[in-house]
Parts: structure tokens; C-alpha cells; sequence
């Protein structure tokens, strides 16, 4: 832990007063002495070469150089730089110069860029991935073992003896508000279903929390409709389609009309698809109901207000399921999408009901939740509570 200010790295005693960071960091907001201002929120992709200023650019381009051949040094001699921190293995001359010009674009950044209406949002976002990056998963290979007669087990099974136990979510990894993941991570977004079991809970249980139809459920929301308390897909069967069809057909057609803005059909007349893209998109810019914006044509408007609104509302969830988590040994253990996964112990299995109500209790009404649980993420049944 080092905090650089005014030319120095200060490890053991970090000076009071300091308020203005490039990207969050915890050890500054738990001191409470003043709210951290993060320069990387400020803007949804910004990095430390977009943001900079060209005065500064050649001399950002050659530090970063340095510390990216340091890095891949450190990768080559398979350094875990999850029990080892990257800047105290860097000579200090090299960390000295790169810290005071991130302290000169942050002030930058700050000084020039406006904050953004959901900034308070973010900060809490920032705050709880942090907290699961810190966490390490419970890995375990023997469920993989009876597969390792395929060519893609034996890849995964020599991967999975590599690649860290970390995941490091991006906030700002995509246009729409949806996480991503960084590099060297792991690939939690994209583990291949038939391998999850190998990720198994550090208490008792994983929970998953899933929304049913989520982004339907949105575009609902905003045309100005009550959720239903069913199944969606049930739901359009009735009151969209007339009957007649199956859930996947019933699935099918919505999807194919919710994703092709020339497509006519009955669904049209349930979902306010105009009138939802006319109220968040003007001017090349869709601004969605929680303060994202994204550029944007005409054409991906309606894909980016649904998706940026069903993203920030989800994550708003589980910014709330968090927050009832604290001081409790149950915690998030990660998100994939739209489903968030808890990690359960057995003595606090009393709080799933509240976790699920508040889960549920969105903004834009009350969504149906799937929930799901299991000893493992490979072997989640239903919850039929």
C-alpha cells in the first residue's frame, strides 16, 4: 500500500487531506476524513493516454513503456502479482515519475471534465469490485477430471492450473454500462458451462440470482407498463400473441422483433418501442434513465437504451445486496450478466428471502428472480421459494 503526493510515496502513514485519486483505491476511502474523488469515472472508457494532455503525452508514452516491459517481465517469470503488488517490484525512480504524471492528469481530468450525474453510482460500483477482486475462488479440479479424455477438458484443466483465482471486473469495459472482464483475470464471463463445477462456494452455498426476461422487462418499464408477476414469455404468449404457441416460439418472435427495429408485429402494440427510443435518444446521444450516456445512430439507439437501462439497474441491485451484506459472512461472489452469484453460509441461509426481495425491487418495478442454488457454480437447481 503506497499513496503519492507531492513527490513522495508515502507506505506506512498516509497524510490526511487527500480527497482526488485516479481510481479508486479503499485504503483512502476508509479513512472518512474526506470523499475520494476518482478522475476514472469521470467519464465511461476514459484512460490515462486518452485523458492526457498532449503537453504531457510523450513523456506518459515512454514511463508506460517502462512499466509495461517490467510487467511482462514479471508475467514471463510467472510472478503472482495477486500476493505481490506491481509497483513495490518497479525501481522507485520509474514509480516516482509515473505517479507524478497520473497526479497531473487526474488533476486534469478533474478540473476539465464534468461530473457525471451518476458519479455517486459509480463510486459505489467501484467500491464493490474492488472488494471482489480481492476475494480469491475456491477452485477445485476434481470435477474435471472425468473429462479429461476430451482435448478441451485437458485445455481447461492446464489453464485453470495457471490463470489467476481473481476476478478483476472493468466498470467501463463496455459502451452500454455492462462489466466486462480484465486481462488476466479470471474468465469468469466466459468459463464454458460444462467446466463451472471446478468453482465451488468458500462457505456453504452458491445462490444465484437471475432476472426473468430482464431486458424485456425493461423496455416494459419504459413504455410505461406494470411488470407482470409470471413469466414473461408466458405473459407475451397471452397477451401478445393471442395464444397459440410455444414459450420458445413465444421467445423467438419477441426477440427477433425486439432486435430488429424494422420489424412490424403484434408487439408493437404492448411495447412502446418509439416512443421509448424518441424519450432517451436525440441528437446522436442516448441518455438513459439513470444518467448514462452513450453516442450512438439511429439504428443501435434502442439496443443501447435497453441494454445501458437493464445494465445500470441491475448493478444498482447489487450495489443494494451489498449493502445488507455487510458485516455478515455471506458475500458477493461475482455477476455474470444479468444473474448475481451469492456466496451463502449455511447459518445465514434465513436472509435468502430478503436478499431476493430487495434484489427484485428495482427502480423500474418489481422483476420476477429465478433463484437457483447449489455446492457448486456447475450444479445450481432451482429454488422454488
Amino acid at each position: 500500500m503506497g499513496v503519492y503526493l507531492e513527490g513522495e510515496i508515502y507506505y506506512d502513514e498516509i497524510p490526511k487531506g487527500i480527497s482526488k485519486t485516479w481510481s479508486f483505491v479503499p485504503y483512502l476511502d476508509d479513512r472518512g476524513d474526506n470523499e475520494i474523488i476518482c478522475a476514472n469515472l469521470y467519464d465511461p472508457g476514459i484512460t490515462l493516454e486518452s485523458a492526457c494532455p498532449t503537453s504531457l503525452s510523450d513523456e506518459l508514452r515512454e514511463i508506460s513503456d517502462r512499466l509495461e516491459a517490467y510487467r511482462s517481465a514479471f508475467e514471463e517469470a510467472k510472478v503472482d502479482m495477486n500476493e505481490n503488488c506491481f509497483f513495490s517490484l518497479v525501481p522507485e525512480k520509474f514509480l516516482l515519475q509515473f505517479c507524478e504524471i497520473k497526479n497531473k492528469i487526474t488533476k486534469h481530468v478533474i478540473e476539465n471534465y464534468e461530473k457525471p450525474d451518476n458519479y455517486s453510482f459509480l463510486l459505489d460500483l467501484a467500491r464493490i469490485i474492488e472488494e471482489m477482486g480481492q476475494r480469491k475462488l475456491n477452485i477445485d479440479l476434481d470435477p474435471i477430471k472425468s473429462k479429461l479424455h476430451e482435448f478441451k477438458a485437458r485445455q481447461w484443466r492446464d489453464k485453470l492450473r495457471d490463470i489467476s483465482p481473481y476476478i478483476s471486473y472493468d466498470i467501463s469495459g463496455t459502451i452500454t454500462g455492462r462489466l466486462t472482464t480484465k486481462r488476466a483475470s479470471f474468465p469468469i464471463l466466459t468459463f464454458p458451462k460444462e467446466y463451472r463445477s471446478v468453482v465451488k462456494p468458500a462457505n456453504d452455498w452458491f445462490v444465484e440470482l437471475d432476472f426473468n426476461a430482464a431486458e424485456l422487462r425493461t423496455l416494459l418499464a419504459l413504455s410505461g407498463k406494470e411488470q407482470p408477476e409470471k413469466d414473461m414469455h408466458q405473459w407475451n404468449i397471452e397477451n401478445v400473441f393471442g395464444g397459440g404457441i410455444t414459450r420458445d416460439e413465444a421467445k423467438k418472435k419477441i426477440f427477433a422483433w425486439l432486435y430488429n427495429p424494422r420489424m412490424k408485429g403484434p408487439a408493437g402494440r404492448t411495447y412502446n418501442r418509439e416512443t421509448v427510443k424518441d424519450k432517451f435518444y436525440s441528437g446522436g446521444v442516448v441518455k438513459n434513465c439513470f444518467g448514462r450516456e452513450m453516442k450512438s445512430d439511429d439504428h443501435h439507439a434502442l439496443n443501447y437504451i435497453i441494454q445501458s437501462t437493464t445494465s445500470d439497474m441491475f448493478l444498482r441491485q447489487m450495489v443494494k445486496v451489498n449493502n445488507l451484506l455487510k458485516d455478515k459472512k455471506s458475500f458477493i461472489s461475482f455477476c455474470v450478466h444479468d444473474s448475481l452469484v451469492i456466496d451463502l453460509a449455511e447459518q445465514e441461509k434465513e436472509i435468502i428471502m430478503q436478499i431476493k426481495e430487495i434484489f427484485a425491487d428495482t427502480e423500474l418495478g418489481k422483476y420476477k428472480v429465478n433463484l437457483s442454488a447449489g455446492k457448486n457454480y456447475g450444479k445450481l437447481k432451482e429454488l422454488k421459494i
